[in-house]
């Protein structure tokens, strides 16, 4: 679902559930602007904390390290990076998608 509504708004994936070792990153898309490093937060309601709350400094710096991983072993330095949350909440029989783009700025990407 988080890819689906990724490219329904340009994106093209370039990766899903890539690892470095004990590293990962959920989906690596490609749009006009440039890369994007997506987490993805599936969801049964209710929720008690807020998305981008779930995706605490711990999660960031290892989204961040498996980032600068894929870029180098990519060799794709040079590009506007972007850090995104894919929020997909499962309450009853309604699926909500939401997109949070530049969830977060890291320190050394």
């Amino acid at each position: 679902m988080a890819c689906d509504f990724l490219q329904s708004c340009g994106h093209h994936i370039l990766d899903r559930n890539w690892h470095a070792g004990h590293l990962e990153l959920d989906i690596v898309s490609e749009a006009a602007d440039g890369l994007h490093f997506v987490e993805v937060k599936a969801r049964t309601a209710p929720v008690t904390t807020t998305v981008p709350d779930q995706v605490n400094g711990i999660k960031q710096k290892r989204i961040s390290a498996a980032a600068l991983q894929y870029l180098n072993k990519k060799q794709l330095d040079g590009r506007e990076v972007y850090f995104d949350i894919v929020s997909v909440l499962f309450n009853g029989a309604e699926t909500v998608v939401r997109y949070f783009p530049q969830a977060w700025i890291p320190m050394y990407v």
